[in-house]
């Protein structure tokens, strides 16, 4: 048996290909599959402001979305933004399509300032000195509809960064710091 026919074999393992792949988990699937745009929806819950976002349009940063987002996420108590790092914004993503959601992400604190932070530590010893916050790369949040331990589960499972879980105040802390979890 001379006749060997490529054309066949080639699509037998096309075929193979296809269905190893989708037995890999969906996170993994995911890295596989081409880039596509990453989109967030977030709710400030102490400016009343919402924000639809496609910040990443599969190949590169929006920077006029990033721009927006910065302004979303700045220290409203004190008026002043930071340029918020872009890798919080792709974990918090990560975390959604972990989750299976797009409901809002309820924003609660992203950049605090020096001052804003020093404040806060003079009313409550759960808030670090040299905190994430102050450098453009933490937030605390929730999202509509998703249980507190499931998001915080989640965001261990990503090791991005740090992850605190604060149930009695309704909130998960992530930052783009060490990976570690309080």
């Amino acid at each position: 048996m001379e006749f060997i026919d490529h054309h066949r074999r080639r699509w037998l393992a096309l075929g193979g290909v296809a269905l190893g792949a989708a037995m890999l988990p969906g996170q993994a699937f995911a890295t596989l599959s081409t880039p596509r745009p990453r989109i967030l929806t977030l709710a400030n819950l102490n400016t009343g402001e919402y924000l639809k976002t496609e910040f990443f349009d599969g190949r590169r940063y929006n920077k006029d979305e990033l721009s927006r987002l910065n302004h979303f996420f700045r220290d409203y108590r004190a008026n002043k933004t930071k340029t918020i790092d872009p890798a919080l914004f792709d974990q918090l993503y990560r975390l959604q399509v972990m989750l299976g959601t797009n409901k809002p992400v309820q924003l609660i604190s992203g950049y605090r300032s020096v001052d804003t932070n020093n404040e806060m530590r003079s009313h409550s010893r759960g808030v670090a000195k040299q905190s994430y916050h102050t450098k453009g790369q933490a937030m605390d949040f929730h999202i509509e509809g998703v249980q507190l331990t499931n998001i915080r589960k989640a965001a261990l499972k990503l090791k991005a960064g740090g992850v605190g879980y604060y149930p009695k105040s309704n909130f998960v802390h992530i930052d783009t710091g060490p990976t570690r979890s309080w």
